[in-house]
């Protein structure tokens, strides 16, 4: 029997002056505190173009809260097996 589990990520995109940040937050049956942070800086010779901003901003908190997940499991998969993991992204 499968079953369907579903998992959210937020992302607050907070914009000031020539920079973007970004915070993704994962949202799970059991965890709500993962998180990640990315920034965008715009060059001053660049156009003022802010969805390109937050979209470099949320890749890298999006990329950065993977990484804090693939830890989470490798932890997980340690404390299970009693040995070390070898995870790869």
């Amino acid at each position: 029997m499968s079953a369907t589990e579903r998992w959210s990520v937020e992302i607050d995109i907070t914009e000031d002056e020539d920079r973007t940040h970004a915070a993704a937050r994962l949202r799970t049956r059991d965890t709500t505190g993962l998180r990640g942070s990315g920034t965008a800086k715009r060059a001053p010779e660049d156009a003022n173009v802010p969805e390109v901003g937050a979209e470099l901003a949320a890749a890298r908190a999006l990329f950065d809260l993977a990484k804090h997940l693939l830890k989470a499991a490798s932890i997980d998969v340690e404390q299970l097996t009693g040995r070390p993991a070898h995870l790869h992204s």
